[in-house]
């Protein structure tokens, strides 16, 4: 599942960052054509630095993935006896009686060994390993659609509503996006949509405050 967080926290970037950038170009009192450079160079470089972001942590944790799976396939070719009662441990603090746990962990490391012991022991698995390119991609991508959000906006809404229209529209996108990511995580959809336009509310607001007052101090 490092995709959908990896996709999640792309697109809820990509809308806040742009929607920032666009509103704060905006409210310096500069025609439409600039704005939307801005918010397209925003789009760009955006997108590459959450991919690189995404790419360097998560190949990060795919080492310490793979160095921890080093030690134990060392552990299980030179000690396997203490290797199949350490995974009996596990098993009996799970719930197991301890002649249950010791044939369930002799039975499972016969199967697959180092497997049993990345899934128990270590939290690892198939489905939840590191996956950096996997990552990578969908940051960028995510990022990349929900940027174009606020962009499109800007690109349509009429000049003199353009400072209010983008935030209206990137607010909205974004509670639903915080909603969907939170009843995704079974949480209450409505405490992450309130969470993330929040921040969102707030970083807009800086950014066209930011704006208006160097856009006045350099006119």
């Amino acid at each position: 599942m490092g995709w959908l967080r990896a996709a999640v926290l792309g697109a809820n970037d990509g809308i806040v960052s742009t929607a920032s950038l666009v509103v704060g170009v905006a409210a310096a009192a500069v025609g439409r054509h600039e704005v939307l450079v801005a918010g397209v160079a925003g789009l760009v470089s955006g997108a590459l630095s959450m991919a690189a972001g995404e790419y360097v942590s998560v190949s990060s944790q795919a080492d310490t993935e793979e160095a921890d799976l080093a030690v134990e396939r060392t552990a299980l070719a030179t000690q396997p006896a203490a290797e199949e009662a350490e995974l009996a441990a596990i098993y009996v603090q799970r719930g197991l009686e301890p002649p249950l746990a010791r044939t369930v962990a002799r039975q499972l490391m016969a199967h697959d060994a180092l497997g049993a012991h990345a899934r128990d022991e270590l939290g690892l698995s198939e489905t939840l390993g590191a996956r950096p390119l996997q990552a990578a991609v969908a940051s960028a991508a995510t990022f990349a659609v929900g940027a174009a959000l606020p962009l499109l906006t800007a690109a349509l809404a009429p000049p003199a509503g353009l400072v209010l229209a983008v935030p209206g529209v990137s607010l909205v996108c974004l509670a639903g996006l915080g909603a969907i990511a939170a009843r995704t995580g079974g949480a209450s959809a409505s405490k992450g949509a309130v969470r993330v336009t929040f921040w969102g509310a707030l970083a807009m607001a800086a950014t066209a405050g930011a704006g208006a007052l160097f856009g006045t101090t350099v006119s």
